[in-house]
């Protein structure tokens, strides 16, 4: 049986924000951190959302560093 990867916050913040912030698309962001695309996917959806898993102490989430509230 196949074990889940877990991935830390922090790299799900960056990958995060490489698509949303600085153009990368999905493919392009996966490939470069070797993550599967629909797991990209489904923490951009989340972050665009509201949803996202907490974020680092100190650090902004994806709404505030898109000029959101």
């Amino acid at each position: 049986m196949a074990r889940s990867k877990t991935y830390t916050p922090e790299l799900r913040e960056e990958a995060v924000k490489l698509v949303l912030t600085q153009g990368l698309t999905l493919d392009d962001a996966a490939l470069r951190l070797t993550i599967p695309k629909g797991t990209l996917g489904n923490w951009v959806a989340a972050a665009r959302h509201g949803t996202s898993p907490k974020v680092a102490p100190g650090s902004r989430s994806v709404p505030e560093l898109e000029g959101g509230p």
